[in-house]
């Protein structure tokens, strides 16, 4: 009778949660809940703006412990081996103070009073996947506006570029189960300013500020160019097979 009991309070609590999610997630957030396993949730967000992140789209799977809320959620990062940020390992382990996954105190850890799966979700895109992830390499805050602080985050942002970009092949390779339209659709209607982009850094212009970063607002890289010129076709290929608009002219 207590199992069920506490079995039924669980439910409730979740349930709460969604409704939630349901109401409050950001337009560039997308969960998906499933009746049958409710410990389990399926989330996309896309790159913002202004990020080596824009336009790209970052999969991450919830579980929800039999202790939820007294402990926090597990999260696994689909990171097709590839470590894109300091916060997302290429085990799929997520390291973020929320999740107790990494050290914090007061408001940075999980409370089972007041944290929740919005702020997990709110916190995984605005905290990890942000415009300077460079810095959020422990110890590294201290390199915020030096010299060598501004030129190792510009160089982090053109390789996390580049890995968001080879993220995209392999999303539209591989897409998770269940979001595999969504994936389509997705780079169906931003493909075209993904190469738009990348063909901004190769020239050198800003062209509808179509650029993604700060580091692309200057000069980049002649390991970057070489990259983008080397990864460009298949990137057209992908785009193309898919039905995006407007690839031919990069091809």
């Amino acid at each position: 009778m207590q199992v069920a009991s506490r079995a039924k309070s669980w439910a409730k609590t979740v349930q709460k949660e969604w409704k939630i999610l349901e109401n409050d997630l950001p337009e560039t957030i997308y969960v998906r809940a499933f009746e049958d396993r409710m410990d389990l949730l399926r989330m996309v967000m896309v790159g913002a703006s202004g990020t080596p992140y824009h336009h790209g789209l970052f999969f991450f799977d919830l579980q929800l412990p039999p202790s939820y809320p007294s402990a926090p959620p597990q999260v696994y990062y689909h990171s097709f081996g590839l470590r894109l940020n300091p916060n997302l390992y290429e085990s799929g382990t997520v390291c973020l103070s929320l999740l107790n996954t990494f050290g914090g105190e007061g408001t940075e850890v999980w409370s089972s009073t007041a944290s929740s799966l919005l702020q997990v979700v709110v916190s995984i895109q605005g905290l990890v996947l942000n415009d300077k992830p460079y810095y959020n390499e422990s110890g590294y805050e201290t390199l915020v506006d030096k010299p060598e602080g501004c030129r190792n985050a510009l160089s982090y942002n053109e390789n996390a570029y580049l890995l968001t970009l080879r993220t995209m092949q392999y999303l539209l390779r591989r897409p998770p189960q269940g979001f595999e339209e969504f994936v389509k659709e997705h780079f169906r209607r931003r493909g075209r300013f993904v190469l738009k982009t990348c063909n901004a850094l190769l020239q050198g212009n800003i062209v509808d500020n179509a650029h993604a970063t700060e580091a692309s607002r200057r000069p980049c890289s002649d390991g970057l160019r070489l990259a983008l010129t080397n990864m460009l076709p298949s990137l057209v290929a992908a785009f193309t097979e898919i039905g995006a608009e407007g690839c031919q002219e990069y091809q």
